[in-house]
């Protein structure tokens, strides 16, 4: 069962992810016990209340979460007032032999799939896996109220 703690309830985190445009933050470990940090694509499952993401199967991410699946993630605007959400949880790596979820991604933030990026991203020749994040606990935290008279224009 996931923890929600911080600004937010359950469903306010939902729809806050529903609607954030910007990439997941993912952390992670390499095989060696160093740290790894990566932007990817995202949507949130409410559902479930996954995160799910897709990479190259051959990207080294995918090696080391087959390694040490233990993640920590922050999904948060990038402009003032800044709010968001972060976590830890744990990554499963399952085949996107269909790329579905791929397709999914690239509809949610290129608006489809007519662009030279979606070619090279759905190649036929491309092997892609979709990237479940599990999370345990989630924080939110929404500095709009703090920051109402410094965003001001």
């Amino acid at each position: 069962m996931t923890e929600y703690t911080g600004e937010w309830d359950r469903a306010s985190v939902a729809a806050f992810l529903a609607d954030a445009q910007v990439p997941i933050r993912v952390a992670c470990r390499t095989p060696s016990g160093g740290l790894w940090m990566l932007s990817l694509w995202y949507d949130f499952d409410p559902d479930a209340g996954q995160f799910v993401c897709a990479t190259a199967a051959d990207a080294d991410v995918v090696g080391y979460l087959r390694d040490d699946d233990g993640v920590a993630f922050e999904v948060s605007t990038n402009d003032p007032p800044y709010r968001g959400v972060r976590g830890r949880g744990s990554a499963t790596i399952v085949p996107d032999d269909d790329k579905s979820t791929l397709r999914g991604l690239l509809d949610r933030y290129l608006g489809g799939t007519d662009s030279a990026l979606a070619r090279q991203l759905l190649d036929p020749d491309r092997d892609e896996v979709a990237i479940r994040i599990d999370p345990a606990r989630v924080y939110s935290w929404d500095f709009t109220e703090r920051m109402d008279d410094a965003t001001a224009e």
